[in-house]
């Protein structure tokens, strides 16, 4: 079950990362373990994208664990497994839990809901049990942009509804809000719903536009634009996702004094519970992003247009207001400077 160890979890605070082996996982991990907080992590390190993408984020969380003296652990499981979350929870006391794992992409849960059931539905339930038996202070979760739906009032407030899924993996995650809300109102746990918009970056997932161009435009293979471009994105580099995501760990989410049950606000509650975008709210055509791509690596795409997929939505943008209130930050670093750091990395990583 444990990958690796490296030194025994003390008295210092720990944290459990479920994903980290995943994209936004591995660079919390990182941040957190370079910063000497203990870090649990949990994942299953499955085949959806290339595992060995994902060992070799391990191995680099190995390498800054040993440089820095901080422990650091992964529990090699799956969050379906509740004997195995019981255990992890058991053993290691976490005190605070951010929960990233989940079945990711928007296309793939047309081809294969049950694994978004069982991973974002079953497996989350799990966490949020390991939470409420074992004391845990603070609880982070990844929600989506993808809640908004068919809406299309831009930007996307919190105090929007999200009652209109388009796809099943948009529809898990609202899931998710209402089941952390239930154990925020029944058992006091700060919860706090992340609802990311477009990440990417270094070591990003290999399903994502980003990588999926790059690769194409340096093997000189077409690259599939959806619904012929016409595509904007909140797209939001994943040093401001951690940025965000560390600041939130030292502040739970709160009951809202000013709450009204009569006119509810669907971003706070009378319980511990906030939801937040965490967006870039500088919404980018798709075409100016492979615009970006193409500057970055000297290189003009051939696009192959197609019309839009199913489950997916035109156009994305983030209200961030209530995050800047709440931790004092804003996403703000500009697509260019985030993609011509992605296409570095891809470069070396590769070798290309």
């Amino acid at each position: 079950m444990c990958l690796f160890v490296l030194g025994l979890f003390h008295s210092l605070m720990t944290v459990l990362i479920t994903g980290a082996a995943g994209f936004i996982g591995f660079h919390l991990s990182k941040r957190l373990l370079e910063q000497g907080t203990p870090v649990l992590g949990f994942d299953n390190v499955n085949p959806y994208y290339d595992p060995a993408l994902k060992r070799a984020r391990l191995a680099q969380l190995q390498a800054t664990a040993a440089q820095t003296g901080t422990p650091f652990q992964l529990i090699e499981a799956d969050l379906e497994d509740r004997s195995a979350v019981e255990a992890a929870f058991a053993a290691h006391k976490p005190q605070k839990v951010v929960n990233l794992a989940a079945q990711a992409g928007v296309r793939y849960s047309i081809e294969n809901p049950s694994a978004y059931i069982q991973a974002n539905l079953v497996g989350f339930g799990h966490i949020l049990e390991g939470c409420r038996h074992h004391g845990v202070e603070n609880l982070l979760y990844a929600s989506s942009s993808s809640v908004y739906g068919g809406n299309t009032m831009l930007p996307f407030s919190e105090q929007q509804g999200v009652d209109h899924p388009v796809s099943l993996y948009a529809a898990s995650k609202k899931a998710n809000e209402l089941m952390a809300h239930t154990y925020s109102h029944l058992y006091g746990l700060p919860a706090t719903g992340l609802r990311f918009f477009t990440v990417y970056g270094p070591w990003g997932r290999p399903d994502m536009a980003l990588f999926l161009f790059t690769k194409a435009m340096l093997a000189g293979e077409p690259i599939q634009v959806f619904n012929n471009g016409q595509m904007v994105r909140d797209f939001t580099y994943v040093g401001d996702i951690i940025e965000s995501l560390v600041r939130l760990l030292d502040k739970p989410a709160a009951p809202d004094p000013a709450f009204d049950p009569a006119a509810p606000d669907p971003a706070t509650s009378w319980a511990p519970h906030r939801v937040f975008n965490i967006g870039n709210s500088n919404p980018t055509p798709l075409m100016d992003y492979i615009e970006a791509i193409e500057s970055a690596l000297g290189i003009t795409a051939t696009k192959e247009f197609l019309p839009m997929q199913p489950g997916d939505v035109p156009a994305t943008a983030a209200d961030t207001s209530a995050l800047e209130a709440w931790v004092g930050f804003k996403p703000n670093t500009p697509v260019r400077e985030g993609v011509a750091r992605f296409v570095a990395w891809y470069r070396e990583f590769y070798g290309v």
